[in-house]
C-alpha cells in the first residue's frame, strides 16, 4: 500500500528496479498524427448542455452532486437517468492539475465508494494535486438503480437459485440455468429501458460530459479491473480528449466484447480469467513445495496432489463442520470460491495454503489436536466473514443485476443458457477448478433470454492512435484479469505503454513502490515508465518462517493484504460459506 508522502520517482531507476532508460515524456510517444473523436460521438456528447453540478458537503470529507444525463445520447432532450458523483477537493488548490476520475471495476462497483476511500490508498502527491472524482455508473448504487423485478418477493426465488459459488451436479445446474433464464428475461422486460442503456459506451459518454461539468478540458482517469474497460473505451471513443489514462488489472476490450468469430464462446474462453487463476494457484503450490514445512503451512507431501485430493473429496461429498454454535457445510464450490478469493489478495500465498491446510486436515487427519485446530480456524474464518456481511432481505439488492446489466449488454454470449453445463465442463478442462467459477456468472446473458440491446454500444475498433499515451498495468499472477490480456491490450493501442508487475493479487497499485511510483509519476507528469519496465511485488510468499507451532503466518501479512487499496473485482463476489456470503 503506498505510503502517504512517498517520494514519486521520475528517474530511470524505480524503487531499486533498473529499467532500460529514463521515463519517457509523452511527446516522444505521440510523434504520429493522432485520431480524432468521430463526428457521431461529438454530436452525441457535445449536444448535451454542460450540467451545473449543485455540490453540497457530504461524508465529512467530500462534496456530493446528482445530475441528470440522457438515457439515450441519440435523443439528448429525451428521458434522463440520475448519475451520482462525489468530489474530494485537491489539498493544494493553487497548484491543482485538474480532476482525477476513479472507477473500481465490477461491473457494478461504486465509483463514489472508491473516491471516498481514496485518502486511504492514493499517494499524497495525487491527493494534493487532483480533485478526486468518483461517479456511480448508470444503474448502479446511488445513481438510478436498475431493477429487473417489480418486488423483492419476485426477485428472491431467482437469487436463491443463483446463490451458489457455481452449480455442481446436474440438479444444481438445471436449477441455475432456470434462474439465469428468469433473470435475463426479467432484465429484458421489467428492467427496461435502463437495462438496455447500461453499456460501457454509455458510461463513457456520461464521463465525457462529467469531465466538462467539473471544468476539465482533458480527462485524467485511473481505473481498476473492469474499470480498465471503461478507460480503454474512452481512449478509443474519445482519443483526443484525455490527458492521462491508467488502466490497472486489464481486460482486453476485444476479448470482453467478442467478435463475429468468437460470438458463440462463453466470455471467459476469450478473457481467460480462469487460466490466470489456475496459473497463480499452481505457482503458489510449486513455491510452497519448494519452501518446505518451515515456511508453508501446506507443504507436507505433494502439494499439487494434495490440493487435487481436497477437490476430489469435496466433489464426492461436502465437508460438514459443527460446534456448539451450529453446523457449517463446505461444498466443492465453496472451497474453489474461497481459494479464488484468496488469490485476489496481495498475501495470496499464505491465504491459499492456510485455507488448504485447514480443509486438508479436516478431510484426512486422525489427530484430535490437529482436527481441533483446523476446525477452530475454519469456523473462525466463517464467523468473521459473516460478521462483516450480515444477511439482508431488504431493501432491494440489485448487485447481480448491475453486473449483468453491463456485461450482457456489452458483450457477445452464446445463444442458449442451456449450453452452459457443457461449456463449463469444457472450461474446467482448460482451467481446472476455476473454469466453472468464472464462466457460470454470464449464463443470464444468453442471447435468446437477454434480448434487450443497446443499439449504440461500442464494439471497436480498439486500435485508435490516441493524442496522449495510455499506461497499461499488468499483474503477473492476477487471478481475475489475466496478465496476457494486459499484453494483448498494449499491442492493440499504438500509443500505449505496458508496465508489468510480479505482485500477487488483483491489480498492482499499492503493491510495490516501483509500480505505484510509476503510476503516480505518469498521472502527475504524463511521463511514461521506460519500455519493458518490470516491477517486483513487495510481497513474495514463503520467504519468512512460519511462527513456531501455529502453522499461521504473522497477522501483519494478512492485514496488509486486506488493505490492498479497494480490492476491485472483475466479477461479483462468488457466494461461499467460508466468505460469509451464503
Amino acid at each position: 500500500m503506498p505510503r502517504l508522502g512517498r517520494t514519486v520517482l521520475v528517474t530511470g531507476v524505480v524503487a531499486g528496479v533498473l529499467i532500460a532508460g529514463a521515463a519517457a515524456p509523452a511527446a516522444a510517444a505521440t510523434a504520429a498524427k493522432s485520431d480524432q473523436t468521430s463526428a457521431q460521438e461529438r454530436k452525441r456528447v457535445d449536444s448535451v448542455p454542460t450540467p451545473r453540478l449543485g455540490w453540497y458537503d457530504c461524508y465529512d470529507i467530500a462534496q456530493c452532486a446528482i445530475t441528470q444525463l440522457p438515457l439515450d445520447y441519440d435523443n439528448p432532450k429525451g428521458p434522463k437517468t440520475d448519475v451520482a458523483l462525489v468530489r474530494i477537493k485537491a489539498k493544494d488548490q493553487k497548484h491543482k492539475i485538474g480532476s482525477l476520475f476513479l472507477n473500481p471495476g465490477g461491473p457494478g462497483g461504486s465509483g463514489v465508494d472508491i473516491a471516498l476511500f481514496a485518502p486511504n490508498f492514493l499517494d499524497k502527491s495525487l491527493l494534493d494535486r487532483f480533485d478526486i472524482i468518483g461517479f456511480d455508473p448508470r444503474g448502479i448504487a446511488s445513481s438510478t438503480q436498475i431493477r429487473c423485478f417489480k418486488t423483492v418477493k419476485d426477485q428472491t426465488p431467482v437469487l436463491r437459485d443463483l446463490n451458489v459459488a457455481f452449480p455442481w451436479g446436474r440438479t444444481e445446474e438445471q436449477k441455475y440455468v432456470g434462474a439465469a433464464k428468469r433473470l435475463g428475461q426479467a432484465c429484458s422486460t421489467t428492467g427496461k429501458p435502463l437495462s438496455g442503456s447500461m453499456s460501457t459506451a454509455e458510461v463513457v459518454r456520461d464521463m465525457d460530459v462529467l469531465r466538462r461539468a467539473v471544468g476539465d478540458k482533458k480527462l485524467s482517469y485511473l481505473g481498476f479491473s473492469y474499470g480498465t474497460a471503461i478507460g480503454q473505451y474512452y481512449a478509443n471513443m474519445f482519443p483526443d480528449r484525455f490527458r492521462a489514462i491508467v488502466v490497472d488489472g486489464v481486460l482486453d476490450p476485444e476479448h470482453w466484447v467478442g467478435t463475429k468469430a468468437t460470438a458463440n464462446q462463453e466470455q471467459d474462453e476469450r478473457l481467460r480469467s480462469a487460466d490466470g487463476a489456475y496459473r497463480a494457484l499452481r505457482e503458489i503450490l510449486k513455491r510452497c513445495d519448494a519452501a518446505g514445512e518451515k515456511y508453508c503451512a501446506f507443504a507436507a507431501g505433494d502439494t499439487v496432489a494434495n490440493f487435487d485430493t481436497i477437490a476430489r473429496k469435496l466433489r464426492q461429498k461436502p465437508l460438514v463442520v459443527t460446534n456448539e454454535n451450529g453446523t457449517y457445510t463446505i461444498t466443492y464450490a465453496d472451497f474453489v470460491a474461497t481459494i479464488l478469493g484468496d488469490l485476489y489478495n496481495v498475501g495470496a500465498g499464505d491465504f491459499v495454503t492456510q485455507d488448504s491446510q485447514f480443509i486438508w486436515t479436516l478431510l484426512t487427519s486422525s489427530s484430535p489436536a490437529a482436527l481441533a485446530k483446523a476446525k477452530a480456524g475454519v469456523i473462525d474464518r466463517i464467523r468473521r466473514a459473516r460478521a462483516k456481511k450480515p444477511a439482508r432481505d431488504f431493501p432491494y439488492d440489485n448487485s447481480v443485476e448491475t453486473f449483468t446489466g453491463v456485461d450482457c449488454t456489452d458483450a457477445l454470449h452464446p445463444r442458449d443458457a442451456g449450453q452452459w453445463p457443457a461449456l463449463m465442463a469444457k472450461a474446467d478442462q482448460r482451467a481446472p477448478y476455476f473454469g466453472r467459477a468464472w464462466g457460470w456468472a454470464t449464463a443470464p446473458c444468453a442471447r435468446n433470454t437477454w434480448t434487450v440491446r443497446d443499439e449504440d454500444a461500442y464494439t471497436g475498433p480498439w486500435n485508435r492512435r490516441t493524442a496522449a499515451p495510455v499506461l497499461i498495468v499488468g499483474t503477473k499472477w492476477d487471478p481475475a484479469t489475466n496478465y496476457d490480456d494486459a499484453v494483448a491490450a498494449s499491442k492493440l493501442l499504438p500509443n500505449s505503454r505496458l508496465l508489468s508487475n510480479t505482485n500477487w493479487g488483483h491489480t498492482s497499485y499499492g503493491t510495490s513502490d516501483c509500480a505505484s511510483n510509476a503510476i503516480d509519476t505518469y498521472l502527475l507528469t504524463v511521463a511514461l515508465p521506460a519500455k519493458g519496465t518490470l516491477c517486483e511485488g513487495a510481497y513474495q510468499p514463503f520467504l519468512e518462517p512460519l511462527p513456531d507451532g501455529s502453522g499461521l503466518r504473522a497477522s501483519s501479512v494478512h492485514a496488509t493484504a486486506a488493505q490492498n487499496h479497494t480490492a476491485p473485482v472483475a466479477r461479483p463476489p462468488l457466494p461461499s460459506t467460508l466468505d460469509g456470503t451464503r
